[in-house]
């Protein structure tokens, strides 16, 4: 939903410094956003890790990506979830027509919350580290890896290529399974060096050392 908003965008205002400056803010919004959401993902992973839930949680986040991904393609539009999200974008619509540098934050911001498998796939990382802080920085750093493709896509506007636009709902779906595999795989301990290490012989033999 994000390539959509931006095209909008950068249909809605022309290229001069007080627009580009609103692209700026309206980044920084949507970074803030993913970072808050992160800091609370992250400290709910660690009240699970803190638990003796740190298994469970993995193969969890897993499993619920992946079922996601199944039930995401089945979901009725006329659900009261996407009933919130017309909402939402409502919501966007309204601030589009604003030029304040606040509208353009709150934009951002509002941005964070819209549905996206990719924000998905980084908010199970995020919860996975086990830690606030670490969340949020990851969270931060997926929102600023995501920057060169969403400005691309806004100075391009309608010229950016159609196939890349049907393209991405491809790479996010295989992002959904990579990352799902991955957070299974690390929550069985099947004893893999870097991929599924075996974490709790690892605390048993650290014990021991000391």
């Amino acid at each position: 939903m994000c390539g959509p908003l931006m095209v909008a965008l950068a249909k809605a205002r022309p290229r001069t410094v007080r627009a580009s400056t609103g692209r700026v803010v309206y980044h920084l919004g949507r970074i803030g956003a993913y970072s808050l959401l992160g800091l609370v993902l992250g400290q709910a992973g660690r009240v699970m890790t803190l638990a003796g839930f740190q298994n469970w949680l993995s193969i969890g986040l897993g499993i619920g990506l992946l079922a996601g991904l199944v039930v995401a393609s089945k979901v009725s539009l006329a659900t009261p979830v996407w009933r919130w999200v017309a909402l939402l974008k409502g919501g966007l619509g309204g601030l589009l027509r604003r030029d304040a540098l606040s509208a353009q934050a709150l934009m951002g911001a509002l941005n964070g919350l819209l549905p996206c498998g990719l924000v998905y796939v980084a908010g199970a990382g995020a919860t996975a580290t086990g830690h606030a802080l670490s969340g949020a920085a990851s969270m931060a750093m997926f929102g600023l890896g995501t920057l060169p493709v969403m400005l691309s896509v806004h100075l391009a506007g309608q010229r950016f290529p159609l196939p890349a636009r049907f393209s991405l709902p491809n790479v996010t779906r295989v992002a959904v399974v990579l990352m799902a595999a991955l957070l299974i795989l690390r929550g069985l301990e099947l004893g893999i060096p870097f991929l599924s290490p075996n974490l709790s012989a690892l605390g048993q033999a650290g014990v021991r050392c000391h």
